[in-house]
Formats: structure tokens, C-alpha cells, sequence
């Protein structure tokens, strides 16, 4: 018995087997999406608690993504973020520290990038460790306020 494989249909197929299977590999499943504002602004809705939710390496703030999607949702979690008051900020990155073990990371590590982040009005500008590998639900850092 002969099988008889319409060339078109069997190379959709496979093509669309291929490009699932690679997109899947580098997509992260750990933690809830977050939701845009627009393409560059997360759309956060709490102010964490947690005064050392972002201030430190044991505690980063988790904005995950594909791969390729890291220092992305870096910037989009801080362009969603204003002063106390509602000012302005502008940050920097100023580095890379801190491995750790992650299942997201390359080889099973990552690193966090370190933020300093200057409110606009006040002098004593912020350090913000961020973790671009996993996720977690986001809340803007204690101190700050989520911009309008």
C-alpha cells in the first residue's frame, strides 16, 4: 500500500510544526503575564508593600519574558513608575550582578541588572535590582507611584 502525501499540505505542516517547537523554546511559563499600557509601558496597578521588594538582590523585581524580551520589560516596568509625588523619573542601567540560578537563564544561570533611578525634585537617587529571566506579579517599589 502506497500513501500518496500532497507536497503543499505536508510542508505547511511541518513548517508549522518547526516554527511552534522554536518559539515555544524560548518562551518563559513561569508566573502571570502583566498587560501594556502602550508598547513601552507596563500597566501596573499596585504599590508593593514590601520595602524590599526591588531594593535588593534576594528580593528583584521578576519582569520576565522571552528571551529576547528582557531588557524590554526592564524598560517597560520602569517607564510605568513616577515619583512619591508623581514626578518624573529618569534611570540608568549600571550593570550586571549577582548570579543566580534560574531554569530561564543561559545554562541555568542569570545575572540581575542593577537600575539607578533619579526622581525628578529629590537628590538621593534609587538602586533597583531587576531580574529580566523570571516572572512574578509586578508592584511598583515602596517609594514610588505607578505614572498616570
Amino acid at each position: 500500500m502506497k500513501i500518496k502525501v500532497k507536497t503543499p499540505l505536508f510542508l505547511a505542516l511541518i513548517t508549522t510544526f518547526i516554527l511552534s517547537a522554536c518559539g515555544s523554546s524560548t518562551s518563559l511559563t513561569n508566573g502571570p503575564k502583566t498587560k501594556l499600557k502602550d508598547d513601552n509601558t507596563f500597566l501596573l496597578t499596585e504599590i508593593s508593600s514590601d520595602k524590599s521588594y526591588g531594593y535588593t538582590e534576594e528580593n528583584p523585581i521578576r519582569v520576565g519574558g522571552a528571551l529576547d524580551d528582557g531588557p524590554v520589560n526592564e524598560r517597560r516596568f520602569l517607564n510605568a513608575l513616577a515619583g512619591p509625588d508623581g514626578q518624573d523619573i529618569t534611570y540608568t542601567r549600571t550593570g550586571s550582578c549577582c548570579p543566580f540560578k534560574t531554569p530561564n537563564g543561559i545554562q541555568g544561570t542569570g545575572l540581575l541588572d542593577r537600575y539607578e533611578v533619579s526622581i525628578k525634585g529629590l537628590s538621593k537617587k534609587r538602586i533597583l535590582y531587576i531580574n529580566m529571566y523570571d516572572r512574578a506579579i509586578l508592584k511598583a517599589p515602596f517609594g514610588f507611584t505607578i505614572k498616570k
